[in-house]
């Protein structure tokens, strides 16, 4: 016998659905109704149902949610916003408490799992690291933290960070991050050797920050997923914005989305507001897996954001030009499915034996939902209602069970 039943639902697509739980697990779900019978059965009235959001890059360890309001300082290059976020982090609250007011925000939009990009070098040591594990220890119930050991400020350039960062991974970081090699550390090599070295030794995924313009950024993505193949590592080593791809020519992009293919380079774009960034359908349509997150959200390097990953669909979405229900869709997916497998999340999804943790909207379906970023919703977390925030009606009174 089932737990639960949720009836007179619809798809992504607007079709009926209904989905039947046992145990805090999907046991049927379809257009039909399960044979079986269930011990409550509630009526979703027509209420569309998405799968749980999957962040796939965000800074718990930056941002100033659950502190107050902290203007903006315009500065004039990297170390300048360093340094600015230095001094402004030094006077916030605890980065427990500030990482835990985000933790518990972006669980109320939906968010089960999130890659997390925390700083790591020879400065900072494992500080933020451990303060983000244990925000994360109330949590972890009900989300997954992916964790990234970040070099912030570089890994030639800062030496004695190869090390805190083997150290990272030995405390759980399950991801080893870069930034820039090129630019940033001026010795590409020595920084992807590092970088692939120690994912080589410990047998953990690769996550690299990718600011560098046009042509410097191509050379690097080459360098970066022939070393993925090199190592066996296709699937497992993504890059992070990777700016430059929106600088290029289409015949460059079509090019590079055949190196990034082969090698199963993912890439991470949350759509900046301020520059050019990776032609998704064009990196889509060459094979590459493109997954998107909220990256910084209120933070000394901007003030935007709230931790809801339908809205970073309708941004990527706006930001690329995206109107047909299909490429709306496209973003949903990046935002869901496609962050999942980046972080090869199992047991998520809206199919039967998965977690029956869905979300449930009153549009007509998925693209509408995207395009509106509808922020009034209801969430399941296995099979029962829980958070915030306003809540829909649902009517959750006894039906006769299905015979």
């Amino acid at each position: 016998m089932n737990d639960r039943e949720f009836v007179n639902a619809i798809d992504a697509d607007g079709q009926p659905l209904n989905i039947a739980v046992r145990e805090g697990r999907i046991s049927h779900i379809g257009r039909h109704r399960d044979t079986i019978t269930a011990g409550e059965t509630i009526d979703l009235e027509g209420l569309l149902v998405l799968p749980g959001f999957v962040d796939g890059h965000i800074h718990l360890d930056k941002s100033f949610v659950g502190d107050r309001w902290r203007a903006h300082q315009p500065v004039s290059n990297l170390r300048e916003r360093l340094a600015v976020e230095k001094r402004e982090l030094a006077s916030a609250r605890p980065m427990v408490e500030r990482a835990d007011a985000l933790i518990s925000q972006a669980a109320s939009f939906g968010t089960l799992a999130m890659r997390c990009h925390v700083d790591v070098d020879a400065t900072t040591g494992l500080d933020n690291l451990c303060a983000v594990l244990e925000a994360h220890d109330k949590w972890k119930a009900l989300i997954d933290i992916e964790l990234v050991a970040f070099p912030q400020a570089g890994v030639v350039t800062c030496p004695g960070t190869v090390k805190v960062l083997e150290a990272a991974v030995r405390e759980g970081a399950k991801v080893v991050g870069g930034i820039d090699p090129t630019m940033l550390d001026g010795d590409a090599q020595t920084q992807l050797d590092s970088i692939f070295g120690i994912a080589d030794r410990h047998g953990v995924k690769v996550d690299i920050h990718l600011h560098e313009p046009g042509e410097v950024c191509v050379a690097q993505l080459e360098r970066i997923a022939a070393r993925t193949q090199a190592l066996g590592m296709q699937g497992l080593v993504a890059v992070s914005h990777a700016y430059g791809l929106g600088d290029v020519s289409d015949a460059v992009v079509d090019r590079t989305a055949g190196v990034l293919a082969r090698a199963g380079v993912s890439i991470m774009t949350n759509a900046p507001g301020d520059r050019a960034f990776p032609p998704v359908l064009r990196l889509r349509a060459g094979g590459v897996r493109v997954f998107t997150g909220n990256d910084n959200i209120q933070d000394a390097w901007w003030p935007y954001g709230n931790g809801d990953m339908l809205q970073r669909a309708m941004l990527v979405s706006y930001r690329s030009g995206f109107n047909t229900d299909e490429e709306l869709r496209v973003a949903l997916d990046m935002a869901t499915v496609i962050s999942a497998q980046v972080m090869g999340k199992q047991d998520y999804g809206l199919a039967v034996g998965n977690e029956a943790s869905f979300i449930l909207f009153e549009a007509p379906n998925a693209a509408a939902a995207v395009a509106a970023a509808i922020h009034e919703r209801v969430i399941v977390r296995r099979g029962a209602f829980w958070g915030r925030p306003a809540q829909l009606r649902v009517n959750a009174m006894r039906c006769e069970p299905t015979t």
